[in-house]
């Protein structure tokens, strides 16, 4: 059942230089690694759930609530434990196919309702179907937001070892979904009803995080050290696991649970107890600085309640300034002055109630406004989409009166929605005013509905979110789609232009510092170059017909230098027609003009026969040559020379750029955003693809650089953590650079009076 990558180019172990193309024999050989990790990992966990299932299913049968479903049972245990072994090999036999599938490029996992977009017809799940999906669907989802730096790390490293191709979990072949999709199909080799399928999912799910912790840590290791993107960094998870869709009230502790299952280190938390620790840091700070309060407040003032700040805000919200014309017209959008509407709704409530806002409501009212703060100055985000998202500030702020969850919970509809609005215009909206998709349009009419549809119920910002997701999902795939089949044209003129180069190489390497005819110039930079361009591309650089083109090269050069021997010139006698019918050979099937053809034909022939006497012919003139050499430099992608020394920084830059990763965002001169999608680093060119995924220039490592130092374009510092996590981080650190600035002017004023 197992199956297992094969060798398709010998046996050599060895690997290429960091982010060089690698060649099939180094690829395959990486992958056979990686696969034997997977599978050994994934083999010493399985042994364990199936202890634990088989425990599972005893205690099943003996909570039996009749005597014919505890039979049911003993028979479902009989044939579980009669084939365990077939049940071991088909589970870690499909976890090894995933890899040959990778290597194939037909790798494409999907759970649930995630199809493959290409079907016309598309079947509603069964609800046995149905429930096996939303099973495998909470595992993954589980273990992918738990290892999501660790799977994004080695998302990167697989796509080298893809080509540059992007790869995501449903392509990895170590991802999370692999495992439960080894698992599903190996379950249909047992007669298992749906209740005992989802009863493995629960047992599996006890596992499932160690063994994908263990496989994807030590693949990326193993990568790692091979070369493959070795400066890639991302934070290990670790703490609190979260909790299991599947798990119920005791699940803990059942029997089977792995209680070291993950490490736990106080530096290192999962993503949501990172977030909440930084909530709790951030409120010690706000409480350490003080927090602003309302103009004019005094001790006998009344207190305003939670309520009052929220129907307060519902008035604001609904004010013509909070929703401008903008949303009907074309016109620029201006930012919302986010300190102007926390005076207004001060101001409201002190012309209503006459009345001072807690400190404790402050602080959130102060926190909602340094998170807008943090987007409008994100460079991430174009200029336009933070105009936009300005406007989300009152809504917002009602959001965290109404809800508490809004700052506690990391999946809190309406930090997802922050988070995907920003996401989506940092992929498809520039600075230089362009967008792809209508993805501006859209995020505008999102930001339009939340204001004048949200009052108080959540749900609305829960529907908004759902619809938006659905509508980027589906351009993420067209992208990737496009992306992808750039990625692959460019592949393949990147190989015609080493190609090409070989070529130039070697024909200059055997004219440099030889004074040659014109003639002779002309038939070697011009149409013998297409035809060695041609076998060396359709045969390889081991074929007899690129040694055999090349040597005619060898051949050639010899027969013109003038004879003296008699040897010699017995030698090119006997050259002289084979040397002509394999030039025109090589003409025919280039398909070169017949007309040139023989003219060139004739000229080598006149200029062997010239050398038959004794005689040199006249060398090519000087400025003849250089255009010669000129026009098959270019030719073969290269330029002169003189034009492409770098300078020290230059240099520098360009060992910089050869390390950067797929996938990083450039701003360049106007605000155009592109996106370095595929690196050839034999050539030194970069793909950039703009926010569609298409093809916009193939540009190279010298050129990038130079644009790099004058300023012209620049790296867009991006991020795998979500925005609001981001923004998160940056309030904790302005505050407690505050803090420690506070602290220091404290400490210099006692200093100066002791």
């Amino acid at each position: 059942m197992s199956k297992f990558i094969k060798d398709e180019e010998g046996n050599s172990n060895s690997y290429a230089p960091v982010l060089l193309p690698l060649s099939n024999a180094a690829v395959v050989s990486h992958l056979k690694a990686c696969q034997k990790l997977s599978v050994n990992h994934a083999q010493t966990g399985f042994i364990k759930f199936v202890a634990a299932f088989d425990h599972a299913l005893e205690s099943e049968i003996q909570k039996a609530h009749s005597n014919q479903e505890a039979v049911d049972l003993d028979g479902v245990q009989r044939a579980f434990r009669s084939k365990q072994a077939e049940f071991e090999r088909y589970y870690c036999g499909y976890l090894s196919e995933g890899f040959v599938k990778f290597k194939k490029r037909k790798l494409n996992t999907m759970v649930g309702s995630d199809v493959n977009p290409s079907e016309n017809d598309l079947e509603l799940l069964g609800n046995e179907d149905l429930e096996e999906a939303i099973a495998i669907t909470s595992l993954t989802q589980r273990a992918d937001g738990y290892f999501a730096e660790p799977l994004w790390a080695l998302n990167q490293r697989f796509a080298v070892l893809n080509g540059g191709v992007h790869v995501t979990e449903s392509s990895n072949p170590a991802a999370p979904i692999q495992l439960c999709e080894s698992l599903r199909r190996a379950l249909k080799c047992l007669p298992f009803s749906n209740k005992v399928k989802t009863l493995a999912y629960k047992v599996f799910d006890k596992y499932l995080l160690k063994v994908s912790g263990n496989i994807t840590e030590d693949i990326n290791q193993y990568l790692k050290a091979q070369g493959i993107l070795p400066h890639l960094r991302y934070a290990a998870p670790s703490g609190k696991v979260p909790e299991s869709y599947l798990s119920e009230d005791g699940d803990d502790s059942e029997e089977g649970i792995d209680e070291n299952a993950m490490p736990s280190h106080d530096e290192n938390l999962s993503p949501e107890d990172y977030q909440n620790e930084l909530l709790g840091a951030i409120r010690n700070l706000q409480d350490q600085l003080g927090t602003p309060v309302a103009p004019h407040q005094s001790s006998g003032a009344i207190t305003v309640s939670e309520s009052q700040l929220v129907d307060a805000l519902q008035f604001l919200q609904h004010q013509p300034q909070a929703t401008p014309g903008f949303f009907q017209g074309n016109q620029p959008v201006i930012p919302a002055n986010i300190d102007s509407v926390v005076e207004q709704l001060k101001e409201v409530i002190k012309s209503d109630d006459d009345g001072e806002v807690q400190q404790g409501d402050m602080k959130t009212i102060d926190l909602v406004g340094m998170l807008f703060e943090f987007m409008l100055n994100d460079e991430n985000l174009p200029d336009r989409v933070k105009a936009l998202l300005s406007y989300l500030h009152t809504p917002f702020l009602k959001i965290a009166f109404i809800d508490l969850g809004f700052f506690e919970k990391s999946d809190h509809p309406a930090r997802l929605l922050l988070n995907s609005l920003a996401e989506a215009g940092s992929r498809w909206v520039g600075n230089d005013g362009t967008q792809q998709y209508d993805i501006y349009e859209k995020i505008k009419a999102v930001v339009e509905d939340v204001q004048k549809e949200f009052d108080n119920d959540v749900k609305v910002i829960t529907t908004l979110l759902l619809e938006f997701n659905g509508y980027t999902k589906n351009i993420t795939r067209r992208q990737e789609l496009m992306e992808k089949r750039a990625t692959e044209k460019a592949q393949g003129e990147e190989k015609l232009r080493e190609v090409k180069l070989r070529v130039n190489d070697e024909i200059r390497k055997r004219t440099h510092n030889r004074e040659l005819p014109s003639a002779l110039l002309l038939f070697l930079l011009q149409p013998w170059s297409d035809y060695l361009s041609f076998a060396l591309l359709r045969y390889g650089d081991n074929s007899d017909k690129w040694a055999r083109a090349l040597a005619l090269v060898d051949d050639v050069l010899w027969c013109i230098r003038p004879k003296t021997k008699n040897e010699d010139k017995v030698r090119q006698i006997e050259m002289h027609d084979v040397i002509l019918s394999s030039i025109q050979a090589g003409f025919d099937t280039i398909g070169f003009d017949q007309a040139k053809s023989k003219k060139l034909i004739d000229a080598v022939t006149s200029l062997m026969k010239l050398a038959m006497q004794s005689k040199r012919a006249e060398p090519a003139p000087a400025p003849m040559r250089q255009k010669l050499e000129q026009i098959a430099a270019e030719k073969a992608g290269t330029s002169p020379a003189s034009d492409d020394v770098a300078t020290p920084e230059e240099s520098q830059m360009v060992e910089k750029l050869k390390v950067i990763e797929f996938g990083t965002w450039f701003e360049f001169k106007g605000g155009r955003r592109l996106k370095i999608a595929w690196y050839n680093a034999r050539t030194s060119h970069y793909m950039l693809v703009d926010q569609m995924g298409k093809r916009v220039d193939m540009i190279s490592g010298l050129d990038m650089s130079r644009q790099m130092i004058k300023g012209t374009a620049k790296i867009i510092s991006g991020s795998s953590k979500p925005f609001f996590e981001r923004a998160l981080e940056n309030i904790f650190h302005k505050l407690n650079e505050k803090a420690e600035a506070t602290k220091a002017a404290g400490d210099a004023h006692l200093a100066k009076h002791e």
